[in-house]
């Protein structure tokens, strides 16, 4: 997987001059390529310390929160993106925080890995769990305290009363609209509140 070009295409969902929340910003990587290629602004959200340190040295404007305490701080439709970018398997009010998103932003964009892409699928029928680029941990120390594929996430949009305005997933780098619950190891949603 190129984690830059998965950068770039995210980048292009977002509108240029749009104002951007990025849950769970990490170092803001997105943030600053958005603010450089895209004229956007915004924030980021971030609860690790040296990842804050990482935004406000690269002159990324970030707030030290954690998501699983919601996004109360901010208003309806406040910024036009909210992101949350390989976020989402790392919470445990995953529901809530997807309303969240909707209801802060008029575009939510989601990415998280596709458990269902085909090499996972072979790895657990052998009995173990896949290691892969998207999934780089062992079932021992992964962060993630839930997987998910690209047809759960289908669900789960219908179930919150999100409306799914683009979907499609990312394999090296390159974007994949043919059966992407099977082909993709990263699933991409942009959605807005139905």
């Amino acid at each position: 997987m190129s984690e830059r070009k998965d950068l770039e295409l995210i980048a292009s969902l977002v509108p240029p001059g749009s104002r951007v929340l990025d849950l769970g910003c990490g170092r803001g990587e997105l943030l600053a390529h958005l603010r450089e290629h895209r004229q956007c602004t915004g924030y980021g959200i971030e609860i690790d310390d040296a990842k804050v340190l990482a935004c406000t040295q690269r002159g990324v404007n970030v707030i030290q929160l954690n998501l699983e305490e919601g996004l109360a701080i901010f208003e309806d439709q406040s910024f036009d993106v909210v992101l949350q970018l390989d976020t989402l398997q790392h919470l445990r009010n995953t529901e809530s925080m997807l309303r969240e998103t909707a209801r802060v932003g008029r575009i939510g964009i989601v990415s998280f890995p596709n458990f269902a892409h085909w090499p996972n699928r072979l790895r657990v029928l052998s009995g173990r769990m896949p290691v892969t680029r998207a999934l780089p941990y062992e079932w021992y120390n992964t962060p993630n305290i839930r997987v998910g594929t690209y047809a759960d996430f289908e669900v789960l949009a219908r179930k919150n009363g999100l409306q799914v305005l683009d979907g499609f997933g990312i394999r090296q780098g390159r974007p994949v609209r043919f059966r992407p619950n099977l082909l993709s190891s990263v699933a991409v949603f942009k959605f807005a509140r139905g």
